[in-house]
C-alpha cells in the first residue's frame, strides 16, 4: 500500500501545511532564538548592570517599596524594570544566566507577540518579519546586556498594547481599550521610549484606511497620548534633578545641527538594518559642526526618501511611507531633538532602534513574501528555502554578535578593537588594564580618550590614578600609598569639570596626605563630609586627617559622628582609642579598645592599644 502527497497544492503542499501551523512556527521561533543567543547563557555583567541589579539596601520589601516611592533610589525611575529585578535576585541572586535568560525570553516573547499584531493587520510575511525582529543582530544589545531589561520587558508591554489597541478598534469595547491603556502604562513603567505608540497607530491607521477620522482614530488616542507624553517629560525631569542627567557643554546644540545629528542618525540606524556589520556596544561620537557642508547630505537623503514615498503613496503604495514614519516616530526620542546621558559619548547605539526597526523590517518581509508568492507554485519551495537562509545567516550573526558580551573585558577589547577611537571604551579598557597592572598601557588609554573628551572628569580621574600607581603602590585597600605631581594636577581638572565628584576628590586627599599636604587633605575631606555627611567613611576619613595633623580634639569629634551612624565600625572606633589614648584621656581610650575587642577579638590592633593604654595608666 502506498501513501501519496495531498495533490491539491502540489508536491510541496505538505511543506506549506506543516509550517502554516502557529504552534509549531512559535516553539521553532522560540528555539532559534534561545540558540542564537547561547554565548550569552553563561555571559557576565557589563558596564553599569551592577547599577541596575538590586542593590543590598532595597532587597527588602521595605526596598521594593522604595523602588517605587523613592526618586533617585534607583538607577532610573522605571519601577517595573526594578522591580523586576528585585524578584530576580530573590529567585538567583547576582546569578548572571538568571537575568540573562529572562532577557532572552522576553524577546522571543515580543516575537511572537509581533506575529500577532501582523496578523491582526493581514499583512503578508508576519512570521518572517518577526522572525527577523527575533535573530536580527542589531537587537544583540538589547538581549544581551542585563541592564536592557528595560528594551526587552517595555517592548512586550509595547506589542501587547498595540496588539489589544488594534482589536479595541475593530469591535469598540472598553475592557479592549481598558487592557491596551494598562499595558501602555505598564510599558511606561518600563521605559518611557514606548511613549511614541499612539502616533505609530495613528501611522498604522492611515497605512489601513488612506486616511484618518478625528471620531474613529485619534479621539480615541487622545488619554494615551496625554498620559505618554507626561511620562516622558517626568522621566526627563527626574534623570536631570535625581540621577544622571545630560547637562554641559557636550549637549549644547543649535537646532541646525540637531536636525544634522536626526538627519546621520536615522541613516546610520537603516544601515546598520540592512547590512549589520561592525556592530559595537558603543560608536564613536561625530563632530557636529553646521559649518561642514557635507553633513547637510544626511537629512538631505532622509527628505529626498521622504518626498519619494510621499509621491509614491500618490499611488496607493502607502506601506514604504508608513514603515519609515514608523521607524523615524519610534526612533524620535533618540534622534538628537532631546538631551540623554548617553550622548555625552556618542549619538547612535544599537539598543535605541529596538522597536523601531520593527517597521523597515516588516516592509522587508512582507517585499519577500509577496515576491515569492508571485512565484506561484514554485515559490512554495524558494520562499521558505531562501527565506531559512536569511534566517539562518542572522541568527548566526547574531551568535557571533553575542561573544562580545561574555565579560567586561571582552566588551571592551572588541569595542577599541573594532573602533578605536571611541573614548568611552578607551576609558573602560584602560581602567581594566590598570587593575591588571598594565599600567603604562592603561596611561595610553586614557590619554586617547582624553584627545576625544578633555574635559571628562571621570576620564581623568581613571588617568590620575592610573599616573600615582606607576609611581608608587595601592594598599589592600585600594588606597592611593604615593603621591606623583602629574596625578595631582589630574585629579584637579576633574574636578575642576566635576565638584561634586567625591572619588577624585578623595584620591586627591589621600595623596595630599602622603604628601605631607595635611591642610589642604583636610580641607579635601572636609568638602566630602559636607557632601556626604551621612557617609561614615566621610567622618573617617576626616578624623584620620586630623589624627595625622595632630589635631586630637577635631579627630576624636570626627569619629565619634561615624561611629553614631555606624556604631560596629571597629577601625573608627580603635582610632578614636588611639586619639583619645593621644589626648591622655586612658580610661576612655581602653573603653573603646575592649569594645572593639568585643566585637572583633582577633584584632590584634586593638589589643596592643588596649595594652599600651593599661600600661601608662599603671606607669604614667
Amino acid at each position: 500500500m502506498t501513501t501519496s502527497l495531498p495533490a491539491s497544492d502540489g508536491s510541496w503542499g505538505w511543506l506549506r501545511g506543516l509550517w502554516e501551523r502557529d504552534r509549531l512556527k512559535s516553539l521553532l521561533l522560540v528555539i532559534a532564538v534561545v540558540f542564537a543567543y547561547q554565548p550569552v547563557w553563561h555571559g557576565g555583567f557589563i558596564w553599569d548592570d551592577d547599577a541596575h541589579i538590586t542593590k543590598p539596601e532595597l532587597r527588602s520589601l521595605d526596598g521594593l517599596a522604595r523602588i517605587w516611592i523613592q526618586l533617585g533610589a534607583t538607577q532610573q525611575y522605571y519601577p517595573l524594570v526594578h522591580s523586576a529585578f528585585w524578584v530576580e535576585h530573590q529567585l538567583w541572586g547576582d546569578w548572571p544566566m538568571g537575568y540573562h535568560l529572562v532577557n532572552i525570553l522576553l524577546h522571543a516573547f515580543s516575537a511572537l507577540l509581533l506575529v500577532k499584531v501582523l496578523q491582526q493587520l493581514k499583512v503578508p510575511g508576519a512570521w518572517l518579519g518577526a522572525a527577523i525582529f527575533a535573530l536580527h543582530p542589531v537587537q544583540v544589545e538589547s538581549v544581551a546586556w542585563v541592564s536592557e531589561l528595560k528594551n526587552t520587558l517595555s517592548g512586550v508591554f509595547y506589542l501587547g498594547a498595540a496588539l489589544a489597541y488594534l482589536r479595541f478598534d475593530r469591535s469598540r469595547r472598553r475592557g479592549e481599550y481598558a487592557l491596551a491603556f494598562g499595558l501602555f502604562m505598564l510599558g511606561l513603567m518600563s521605559k518611557t521610549v514606548i511613549a511614541t505608540l499612539p502616533a505609530v497607530l495613528l501611522v498604522v491607521f492611515w497605512w489601513q484606511r488612506g486616511k484618518l477620522s478625528w471620531r474613529q482614530d485619534v479621539a480615541p488616542l487622545i488619554p494615551i497620548f496625554v498620559v505618554g507624553i507626561f511620562a516622558g517629560l517626568f522621566t526627563a525631569w527626574v534623570e536631570q534633578k535625581f540621577i544622571i542627567g545630560a547637562a554641559g557643554s557636550e549637549y549644547d546644540f543649535s537646532i541646525v545641527e540637531r536636525f544634522l545629528i536626526a538627519g546621520r542618525a536615522t541613516c546610520f540606524y537603516l544601515g546598520k538594518l540592512f547590512w549589520p556589520v561592525n556592530l559595537v556596544f558603543i560608536y564613536a561620537r561625530w563632530h557636529v559642526s553646521q559649518a561642514v557642508w557635507c553633513q547637510y547630505l544626511f537629512p538631505a537623503a532622509v527628505a529626498l526618501l521622504l518626498g519619494a514615498l510621499v509621491w509614491l503613496q500618490r499611488w496607493w503604495v502607502r506601506g514604504p511611507l508608513a514603515a519609515l514614519l514608523f521607524f523615524v516616530i519610534t526612533l524620535f526620542p533618540a534622534l538628537g531633538f532631546f538631551n540623554v546621558y548617553p550622548f555625552r559619548y556618542s549619538f547612535v547605539a544599537d539598543h535605541f532602534q529596538y522597536l523601531a526597526g520593527i517597521g523597515p523590517i516588516v516592509l522587508a518581509a512582507v517585499g519577500i513574501s509577496t515576491g515569492f508568492n508571485r512565484l506561484g507554485k514554485r515559490g512554495l519551495f524558494w520562499g521558505p528555502a531562501l527565506g531559512g537562509i536569511l534566517l539562518a545567516v542572522l541568527g548566526v550573526l547574531t551568535w557571533r554578535q553575542c561573544g562580545m558580551y561574555a565579560d567586561s573585558d571582552t566588551l571592551w577589547q572588541t569595542t577599541v578593537a573594532r573602533c578605536p577611537n571611541v573614548a568611552m571604551a578607551n576609558n573602560h579598557l584602560g581602567a581594566i588594564m590598570a587593575r591588571k597592572g598594565q599600567l603604562e598601557e592603561a596611561t595610553a588609554l586614557f590619554q586617547k580618550a582624553l584627545q576625544d573628551h578633555p574635559d571628562d572628569p571621570e576620564i581623568r580621574n581613571h588617568l590620575a590614578i592610573a599616573l600615582a600607581e606607576a609611581y608608587g603602590e595601592y594598599a589592600n585597600t585600594f588606597v592611593l600609598m604615593a603621591w606623583n605631581d602629574e596625578a595631582i594636577v589630574q585629579f584637579r581638572k576633574a574636578l575642576e569639570f566635576c565638584p561634586d565628584f567625591a572619588d577624585a576628590r578623595h584620591d586627591l586627599a589621600v595623596i595630599l596626605l602622603e604628601k605631607g599636604e595635611v591642610d589642604e587633605a583636610i580641607a579635601q575631606f572636609w568638602e566630602i563630609w559636607k557632601k556626604y555627611p551621612a557617609d561614615p567613611m566621610a567622618s573617617f576619613d576626616l578624623g584620620n586627617a586630623y589624627f595625622q595633623n595632630g589635631q586630637m580634639d577635631e579627630a576624636v569629634a570626627a569619629y565619634e559622628r561615624a561611629l553614631k551612624i555606624k556604631p560596629d565600625d571597629v577601625s573608627a572606633r580603635n582610632n578614636l582609642g588611639k586619639a583619645l589614648l593621644k589626648k591622655g584621656m586612658l580610661d576612655e581610650a581602653a573603653v573603646q579598645f575592649r569594645k572593639v575587642l568585643a566585637l572583633q577579638p582577633d584584632f590584634a590592633l586593638a589589643r596592643t592599644n588596649l595594652n599600651k593604654a593599661l600600661l601608662q595608666k599603671e606607669h604614667p
